[in-house]
């Protein structure tokens, strides 16, 4: 990679921009495939590759100092000599040509430049000089204009290195990397279609999967997302295979990692394999451990007792509080143990940063109670806040509302409580109706009678509530509720949920 990325500074002068950059990584790729480290690698390998060519420049740009210094010094020697004592000039040119000075650009241009148009004395040194270069078959006009063009190139090198450096520090890489990357390009073709959909933390996620994949297997990146890719297009059109089965991430993160493991030959080093096995038995590993280290450390203890004289219902009693005491050792050393094998699975999230999708459609509900009117007062307008900090054209919100419990099915002031949070809802409507309709929702569920409690209550409270929403939503019943405000979202979200449950 740094041959690589010194190749694109060379070719540039220093200059790198976005489509010179991703030509030359494209052109290369048609000969050997880049692994997903590699591209990961080519920013600070350019960082390095820029640093070497400011560094090459200077060191040139240093020894030409060298070369003009040089040149001063027989310059102001030459001309104090020629203003004060004319007649040890020649002793003056002939100390210059026993030191022998280099004949480069950077001395004679100078040189010329200090003596030339000084007087008919100071032209010796200049006819000494033309005479030297004619021996190689150059003449100093010629280096005058080679320092005169390097100092140029140097110039523009260096303008353009630093140019560079700021834009390697302002270029998105994310961007580049999933473009330039063989292996990002083979997702995309996830049969399910939703690999694309995905956040950048996902896509890296699936990505360094492939990269573990390949590292422990003798097939490349590129092939074994070729063979995951396959393994998600054999379910398409399967009646009896499972929806999830079509997505590329089933066999990278998810049940089918061990079917693309087997068919990739992938060596499991101990570690990974006592990973394996923790996952798939996690309840056993967890109890079976702690009680294996319990059992040890307490029998350790207990042969030591023996040992010491210890018997008869003494050491049981001993036995029981060793049994205690090494339990807790064992539960923190197995949880120490857990952390240590055991890693967190991030979930898999869809890219919503440019707005939600008609068919990932979200209701934003409360989980309440109506007690007052103050109470009702308070609810919407948290609800008209969440609307402000959260506007999307397939965002909404709604309360999901219970009366408290009560001796009695129905209280005097319910009917008024009701009627104002369906006052409210509406108010909130009018105020933000967007093109799609009516943005706030209110579903309420009258009082069931508890036989065990002996109340009239809401029916299991906040896990009944949402139980009895996610039943509406998915085409159930309507008795649960006895007042839907704007009811023309069932339908909707009927919709979305439908889409969803078929992709």
């Amino acid at each position: 990679m740094f041959d690589i990325a010194l190749e694109v500074i060379s070719h540039g002068d220093g200059r790198v921009d976005p489509e010179t950059l991703s030509g030359f990584v494209a052109a290369y790729q048609t000969v050997t495939v880049l692994k997903l480290g590699e591209l990961w690698a080519i920013p600070i390998m350019l960082r390095l590759a820029l640093i070497e060519n400011l560094r090459r420049v200077a060191t040139r740009i240093a020894a030409d100092r060298i070369g003009r210094n040089n040149a001063d010094y027989w310059a102001d020697q030459l001309t104090e000599t020629a203003g004060k004592n004319p007649k040890n000039l020649i002793l003056v040119i002939a100390d210059m040509v026993r030191s022998k000075p280099p004949m480069v650009s950077s001395f004679v241009a100078e040189l010329t430049r200090r003596l030339q148009g000084q007087g008919p004395s100071l032209a010796l040194p200049l006819t000494w000089i033309e005479q030297q270069l004619s021996e190689s078959s150059l003449t100093i006009d010629q280096l005058i204009q080679s320092e005169n063009q390097q100092q140029a190139a140097d110039q523009l090198s260096i303008s353009n290195s630093f140019g560079s450096l700021r834009f390697l520090s302002a270029m998105d890489w994310r961007a580049f990397v999933e473009t330039m990357s063989v292996v990002e390009q083979t997702l995309r073709k996830d049969p399910a279609g939703v690999y694309g959909k995905m956040d950048f933390a996902t896509r890296d996620q699936y990505r360094h999967v492939v990269e573990k994949i390949a590292k422990s297997s003798k097939l490349p990146e590129d092939e074994v997302i070729r063979v995951a890719v396959h393994l998600a297009g054999e379910h398409i059109g399967s009646e009896n295979g499972d929806d999830r089965e079509n997505h590329v991430g089933f066999y990278l993160i998810d049940k089918g990692l061990d079917r693309l493991e087997g068919l990739a030959g992938v060596r499991l080093s101990f570690t990974e394999k006592m990973r394996k096995i923790i996952h798939r038995f996690p309840l056993l590993f967890y109890l079976g451990t702690i009680t294996v280290i319990t059992a040890i450390f307490t029998g350790c203890l207990l042969a030591e007792a023996h040992s010491k004289g210890l018997n008869g219902p003494r050491v049981w009693l001993f036995g029981m509080i060793s049994l205690l005491a090494v339990s807790q050792l064992a539960i923190a050393l197995t949880n120490w143990l857990t952390t240590r094998l055991v890693a967190p699975c991030l979930l898999p999230r869809m890219d919503f940063s440019k707005g939600i999708p008609f068919e990932s459609s979200a209701l934003v509900v409360v989980p309440t109670m109506l007690t007052g009117t103050e109470n009702i007062e308070h609810l919407t307008d948290a609800l008209e806040v969440r609307f402000l900090a959260n506007r999307d054209d397939n965002l909404f919100f709604g309360l999901l509302t219970d009366f408290r419990d009560a001796a009695v099915e129905i209280l005097p002031d319910d009917g008024p409580l009701l009627s104002l949070a369906r006052q409210r809802i509406d108010e909130l409507n009018n105020k933000y109706r967007n093109m799609k309709g009516d943005i706030f929702f209110l579903f309420h569920r009258p009082r069931l009678w508890n036989p065990e409690d002996h109340v009239w209550m809401g029916y299991e409270r906040k896990r009944g509530k949402l139980a009895a929403l996610n039943s509406l939503l998915r085409g159930g019943s309507r008795e649960s509720f006895s007042v839907i405000v704007k009811p023309d979202l069932i339908s909707y979200f009927h919709v979305c949920l439908n889409f969803f449950w078929d992709t």
